[in-house]
């Protein structure tokens, strides 16, 4: 269906930019009525405990204020946990907003203040007098590891640890070259530029129409209607427009359900929108500690690979993640021994965030793949390309394909990795240190049920639609991209309607897999357009098509033709006229092929090379240069692709450098909840990034051959950078972030050689 030099493969802006850049797109928050009321949340201000009392009548009678809701006049919801699970729910008790008296985690909600105006709403939620009985908050996890445990209900399958296989210890204990270490990363908050929102449109007939700040509006939907007992019918949810979320919109937020709550009680339309401080109360990556002990023989070969895991979840939900089964397919290694582990925390419950385990877990691996490097005298391509695996090791399956070689040698190439001096702080500029360290990156590449709707219409109009979301990837632009090369048009032909639960049916947007499922939709969809098409053809008077099959005809320039000689056909019009109609619409599904999984396993891979410069002096780091190799089978479009990778690199550098959720421990709280003093990179702090897509033909991933973008760009950054810094300094960083007091306790000025420091 897909043919080349169409607009699959080429650089196409994105359809929906003149849209943003000119305001013109809405946002969750950005939706008015008439009559609209605002809510506005009160925020515990303590970790765990309970309340003992919550004065609410200063509020209620203050100017504009319509009521005030907490846990004592909440109305009447669901009361199984099967009712508040959403669609990617984690093992556990679900929260519920105004459950009860319980405080779970800093930030918890514990009271609505619904008033005519936000400002009125604010004012009357500063005068809610809430008294608690608080407990010793417990959110330290280094303090906690002894109170880990191997989660009893897995979350999935890819999160449980695959089987020991060979003898990891043995292995170990004999190896002429091992290291073994920690590594710790503090938890980091997602941070999007849309802050999370809802606006619950109280139609005349009592339907409800929400725009929601979600990546799912299905799932949203699903939500909804389980906890407040709604007929499906009644409700829409639409997320038209996504200012960014990185895996934070997956699940439903508690705005979600206060805003749907309070307008089903009031019978009236309403809008809560959260501030900056409560979104690092939402949901974050969490925290997390690692012990990896690698050892490799003499020639430089893995022989042993030992990684166990463990982070934090809250009280009521097991957050699971995959973190430590990559250290057993990165590397072709015969004795692999992975443990996995959580610990129960007063914090509110982790969530997914790019690349969700694998940033976490291949981060440790690739810095310590580079210590064993070290210690065998090995360059650090070169060791990790002579335990290149050839095959999935976990599953025992061949790889649908694997370019990573490609990305290596590509990488390299364009890094100038060969002028890399091995021994560490041999490299200067004036007084900074230089270092070149890498990494690799992987990650699955999967397909989700996914359908679609196409029709075309008499006068060669395409129109797509689809419940998936654009969080910023592209997705409107990619489906249109599709669409257009299966029916010969120009994208601007093409108009594509997503974000609406009406539509339809998708997963959430997450894990990499909307373009590979929703584009191979949007494909099926077209074909069974055609064959409809050649359908009404074959009954035509004397048509050319007669006795053709559908996988011989094509569209081209609006007519129905053969492939082989584009002179027979029928113009579309034509063949909708003689039917009687103006448009033909089908539906298209796609899903994961059951039978190739049983066989196959599929990832995208990644080779990032980061250059850093660090004052020898004050201990600042630049990270000067990134080169990140991608091998993500087919690019549908290297424009919004480049932009993905861009991003993932960022937020790679962030977690290297700058990110790090703050808890004072004393209690429990988040004490850096603002982008003044959480600190992202900005402008000032990315240079140089270079972004490189080796060819890799996949017939197996997905029918259309993509592979996904969304998470392969972070992996393996934060690693890279560490290991520059270690080429730079001599100094091993296993703390993550690596933040300038950590360089200068290690004492970068000295020249005493490598050092480690915890």
């Amino acid at each position: 269906m897909l043919r080349e030099n169409k607009a699959v493969g080429a650089p196409h802006s994105r359809v929906d930019g003149p849209l943003k850049v000119t305001g013109q797109a809405r946002y969750a928050a950005e939706y008015f009525d008439t009559g609209l009321l605002f809510g506005c949340v009160v925020s515990a201000n303590i970790a765990t405990g309970k309340i003992a009392s919550i004065d609410i009548d200063h509020a209620a009678c203050m100017p504009g204020v319509v009521k005030v809701f907490t846990h004592e006049n909440r109305p009447a919801v669901a009361y199984r946990n099967s009712k508040w699970k959403d669609q990617v729910a984690l093992p556990g008790h679900p929260f519920r907003p105004l459950e009860n008296d319980r405080i779970l985690f800093d930030g918890q909600p514990v009271a609505l203040v619904v008033a005519d105006s936000y400002e009125a709403a604010r004012d009357a939620a500063s005068c809610v007098r809430v008294h608690y009985l608080p407990n010793r908050p417990q959110t330290d996890l280094e303090r906690n590891l002894d109170e880990s445990y191997v989660p009893p209900v897995p979350r999935s399958e890819q999160s449980m640890p695959p089987p020991p296989r060979g003898d990891a210890h043995a292995a170990f204990a004999a190896a002429p070259y091992k290291i073994s270490a920690e590594y710790r990363m503090d938890g980091e908050h997602h941070n999007p530029m849309e802050l999370f929102a809802t606006t619950v449109i109280r139609n005349g007939n009592g339907d409800l129409t929400v725009y929601d700040k979600t990546q799912g509006s299905q799932n949203s939907h699903e939500y909804i209607c389980n906890v407040f007992g709604l007929a499906s019918e009644k409700l829409t949810v639409k997320n038209s427009f996504v200012g960014g979320a990185f895996g934070q919109g997956l699940r439903p937020k508690y705005q979600l359900f206060l805003a749907v709550m309070a307008s089903l009680d009031l019978k009236r339309s309403i809008k809560v929108e959260m501030s900056r401080r409560e979104m690092f109360y939402l949901t974050w990556r969490p925290s997390s500690f690692q012990q990896v002990s690698l050892a490799a023989d003499g020639n430089g070969n893995l022989i042993s690979v030992m990684h166990h895991a463990v982070h934090s979840t809250s009280r009521h939900e097991d957050y699971q993640e995959n973190v430590a089964n990559w250290s057993g397919l990165a590397y072709h290694c015969e004795n692999v021994k992975i443990t996995y582990e959580i610990v129960k925390l007063d914090v509110s419950t982790p969530g997914d965030m790019r690349a969700p385990g694998a940033a976490t877990g291949i981060t440790a691996l690739e810095v310590a793949i580079d210590e064993l490097a070290f210690a065998t005298g090995t360059d650090p391509l070169d060791f990790r390309i002579r335990n290149f695996a050839h095959r999935d090791q976990n599953q025992d399956k061949e790889i649908t394909s694997k370019a990573l070689m490609a990305c290596y040698h590509e990488g390299a190439s364009r890094f100038g990795w060969s002028g890399r001096s091995a021994e560490p702080r041999s490299m200067r500029e004036g007084n900074d240190l230089v270092g070149w360290g890498m990494a690799t990156g992987l990650w699955e590449a999967k397909m989700s049920p996914a359908e679609a709707k196409v029709r075309v219409s008499s006068d060669g109009k395409v129109y797509v639609s689809a419940a998936a979301s654009d969080i910023g990837t592209g997705t409107y632009t990619i489906l249109g991209q599709i669409a257009a090369d299966c029916f010969d048009v120009p994208i601007d032909n093409v108009t594509v309607q997503i974000g609406d639960s009406s539509l339809p049916k998708t997963a959430v947007e997450g894990g990499s897999y909307t373009a590979a499922s929703s584009g191979t939709a949007v494909q099926a969809a077209s074909k069974r357009v055609i064959e409809t098409l050649l359908k009404h053809a074959h009954v035509m008077s004397g048509t050319p098509l007669k006795h053709a099959a559908a996988k011989e005809v094509e569209i081209a320039e609006g007519r129905l033709v053969l492939k082989t000689n584009h002179q027979l056909g029928l113009a579309l019009s034509d063949i909708m006229s003689f039917v009687g109609v103006s448009a033909i619409e089908e539906l298209g599904v796609a899903g994961p092929d059951k039978k190739l999984a049983k066989t196959f396993a599929a990832y995208t891979h990644s080779a990032v090379f980061a250059e850093v410069k660090v004052d020898a002096d004050l201990g600042v780091v630049r990270v000067t240069r990134v080169v990140s190799a991608i091998a993500a089978g087919r690019i549908l479009n290297p424009k919004t692709a480049r932009s993905q990778i861009l991003g993932g690199i960022v937020m790679g550098i962030g977690m290297a450098l700058h990110e790090k959720g703050m808890i004072d421990h004393r209690i429990g709280r988040i004490v850096n909840h603002n982008l003044a003093e959480y600190h992202v990179p900005t402008n000032a702090d990315i240079d140089g990034l270079e972004v490189i897509f080796v060819e890799e033909d996949d017939n197996k991933v997905s029918p259309i051959g993509a592979k996904g973008l969304g998470e392969i760009g972070i992996i393996g950054v934060a690693a890279a950078v560490s290991n520059a810094i270690s080429h730079a300094t001599g100094t091993r960083f296993r703390d993550f972030p690596i933040t300038i007091d950590k360089l200068l306790m290690s004492g970068t000025s000295s020249d005493n050689g490598p050092r480690h420091h915890l």
